[in-house]
């Protein structure tokens, strides 16, 4: 999506997926694939990177997304923690913190009898969290 800038030495960086496509979460949501298509072409069009949270947290913004793709698996991320506190880094090189999740605004959904298929959304941010609800999204490498 945006070209990565090179690595400054405090810089780290991390891969997984912020989404996991036909897997119903915890919340009853299933996010399709295709869903993010629109968004993220949207993103690149504007040269608008996606910022990277610490649970949610508009104020705890800890890096960017350098790189966001749909595949067969789901929504593959490549981001960089820029501006965490020493404490925040060291959970996610360590591997405390391994969950990841992503805030949107529902676009086109189909309800389900066991809750809701997500067809297209508006991607917001994502995050790195404790608990993801959807249990399958996790970052799944991490360089310093």
């Amino acid at each position: 999506m945006t070209t990565p800038t090179p690595l400054a030495s405090t810089e780290t960086r991390l891969a997984g997926y912020a989404a996991i496509f036909g897997r119903r979460d915890n919340g009853g949501d299933t996010i399709l694939p295709g869903a993010f298509a629109r968004t993220l072409a949207s993103h690149a069009a504007r040269h608008a990177p996606i910022p990277l949270f610490w649970q949610h947290r508009p104020e705890q913004q800890v890096g960017w997304i350098d790189h966001a793709q749909e595949d067969a698996r789901g929504l593959r991320i490549v981001a960089r923690l820029t501006n965490p506190d020493g404490a925040k880094a060291a959970l996610v090189r360590d591997g405390t913190v391994r969950g990841l999740s992503f805030g949107y605004r529902v676009t086109a959904a189909r309800r389900t009898r066991a809750g809701r298929d997500i067809v297209a959304v508006d991607l917001v941010e994502v995050s790195l969290v404790t608990r993801p609800m959807q249990p399958f999204a996790q970052v799944h490498l991490v360089t310093a």
